[in-house]
């Protein structure tokens, strides 16, 4: 394998990274298998030059360039688990399941979907570099429209002609040109000059499958719902029901890297890993398709990493307006549902997010944890792993199991974590927070750009509700800029650097340990910079620098820049003042 040496210039600030390649050998056009009857819709060309990859050996597959459009009638069809989406039969271009030593350039390709379909899905693959295209869909999984009126829970909503709607049995609903609909559950309004969420708007969910609406004389749909708020001129995001598509699948595989890579749109996460080692991000962008007017970039997270090894590595990427956090990096808590015997659990997935997914494995070291505290009591080897369903799963430890060990106590991974760099990347303007972080190794988030609606950086981890493995032991946060976050909803956030993870017993728990904060730049409207809890050793040095701003009204009553509770071994080396 090859390996790539390449710079990024940011802001002043230069660093060097390295990415990998497959070596070269046979190489393959997929303008070879393209005919004419192919023009709307090229997934069984990508089918067939896949194929003769695989029976080859070839190492390369160039795309055409120009537009490829794509459709779902005849995909490659499998039933997925996917960690934080949803379940389901997809629809898939790129099956690349078993693919070793291959790299496919897009040569500027645009891939066109229509439909539900995923791009991506690589699947106990090796060593697979993706490059030089772009994704988006012809229609959205999610759908905006512009304010033209409000009153007491009413908004008046006007739709792009493309956005197909109609009403069904009195509640607003969506389809495409085709009659496909796209089911929603939230709404939210954005910022239709700064392009972001609102300030301080609110997500409205809706529980009972959509919302009431009736057309007007005009051309808008009267949207009503309880407490309903919103500015004229505006945008109204009506979000994805569902994550049901998301553009890269990463599972069980290993040395992967995506370079160059613009995601208009998908119908879940960009980049979604699972029990995957090694992982590169090279000038991936995530972003609103450029000169479509849209608002919104992918309909959840830009990307997402859950019980993950080896390095992960975000280089020069961008993450923009997407409809959730920039990335998760975590483990998974599986709760223990019935202790069968003295070195036996039954264990199983409370949260469907969940379902299906398979982590534990024979040899693994496993940690048991309380989950009022997060606490590690004792560890384990597992011997035998017996999958009886989506939900439970049966495991066998090689030796008995501790005294007091009982259901909803957790049960993780501990033999290892990815070392995790991100580094010259623009976060900005999507809803909720910037970085989770949650993996054990080193992390370093170094000379990136944050303006996020909440937390530019959270700590979280859970074993009560998302069951999100997490307590960092190494995280160094260098030559940043935080500018003006937490400006969108409050539940998204309590500063700029902060911790939210669910310990119902915070007294004795110390679940995120050793954090430095060193040389960044925080230009803030709202002057709250850290609030902790449960971290043993943080430091916070002199040569940060803090700028406020009057660029958003600041309206709570909190004025302290650092809060610290249940913490051990904190050092702030310049507390500036207000």
């Amino acid at each position: 394998m090859k390996r790539i040496l390449y710079a990024f210039v940011l802001a002043g600030g230069a660093w060097l990274a390295s990415c990998t390649s497959p070596e070269e050998g046979a190489t393959l056009y997929l303008t070879d298998f393209l005919s004419g009857a192919d023009s709307m819709d090229a997934t069984p060309a990508i089918r067939k030059a896949l194929k003769q990859c695989a029976e080859t050996g070839a190492s390369r597959l160039v795309l055409p360039g120009g537009t490829l459009r794509m459709r779902p009638d005849r995909a490659v069809e499998k039933y997925l688990f996917i960690s934080n989406n949803d379940e389901g039969l997809k629809r898939i271009a790129f099956d690349l399941s078993g693919v070793h030593d291959l790299t496919i350039d897009g040569n500027g390709t645009k891939l066109l979907f229509t439909g539900f379909v995923s791009p991506f899905y690589l699947n106990n693959c090796r060593n697979i570099l993706v490059e030089n295209l772009s994704v988006d869909y012809t229609r959205t999984f999610h759908s905006e429209g512009t304010i033209v009126a409000k009153g007491a829970d009413w908004l008046d909503v006007v739709f792009p002609e493309d956005y197909v709607t109609d009403t069904k049995n009195g509640l607003l609903r969506f389809r495409d040109a085709e009659g496909t609909v796209y089911p929603y559950a939230s709404m939210l309004e954005f910022d239709a000059v700064r392009r972001e969420p609102a300030f301080h708007a609110n997500d409205f969910w809706l529980w009972d499958g959509g919302v009431s609406a009736e057309k007007t004389a005009g051309a808008a749909w009267r949207i009503r719902h309880k407490g309903l708020v919103g500015t004229v001129g505006n945008v109204l995001v009506f979000g994805a029901a569902a994550r049901l598509n998301p553009c890269f699948t990463l599972d069980r595989a290993a040395d992967i890297t995506i370079r160059n890579v613009d995601i208009y749109h998908c119908g879940g996460m960009g980049v979604i890993a699972q029990c995957s080692r090694n992982i590169e991000l090279d000038s991936v962008r995530v972003t609103p398709a450029p000169g479509g007017g849209r608002i919104i970039s992918i309909t959840a997270d830009a990307t997402h990493f859950s019980n993950c090894s080896g390095y992960i590595r975000m280089c020069g990427c961008l993450f923009e307006n997407q409809k959730d956090d920039a990335t998760n990096i975590h483990g998974l808590y599986m709760p223990v549902a019935r202790v069968e015997g003295p070195d036996k659990l039954l264990l199983c997935w409370r949260n469907s997010g969940q379902y299906g997914v398979d982590f534990l494995d024979e040899g693994m070291r496993v940690e048991l944890v309380d989950n009022d505290s997060l606490g590690a009591y004792a560890h384990r080897i597992v011997k035998s792993v017996e999958r009886l369903n989506k939900r439970y799963t049966e495991v066998t430890f090689t030796e008995p199991l501790p005294e007091g060990v009982k259901e909803k106590h957790l049960v993780a991974a501990d033999d290892c974590y990815p070392e995790v760099l991100i580094q010259g990347c623009v976060i900005r303007s999507n809803r909720a927070r910037g970085l989770l972080l949650g993996s054990r190794a080193k992390m370093r988030i170094d000379s990136n750009y944050f303006h996020c609606a909440g937390a530019a950086i959270l700590f979280q981890g859970d074993g009560n509700y998302w069951f999100e493995q997490a307590g960092v032991r190494d995280v160094v946060i260098c030559n940043n800029v935080f500018e003006n976050g937490n400006y969108g909803c409050l539940g998204w956030g309590n500063a700029c650097i902060a911790v939210d993870s669910g310990i119902p017993n915070r007294k004795d728990s110390r679940y995120n340990r050793n954090i430095r904060v060193e040389n960044n730049r925080f230009r803030v409207f709202d002057p709250r910079i850290i609030n902790l809890y449960c971290v043993d050793g943080f430091t916070f040095t002199a040569d940060n620098e803090i700028e406020m701003t009057d660029d958003y009204p600041y309206t709570l009553n909190e004025s302290r820049r650092f809060v610290f509770e249940d913490c051990d071994r904190i050092n702030i080396e310049n507390e500036q003042p207000l």
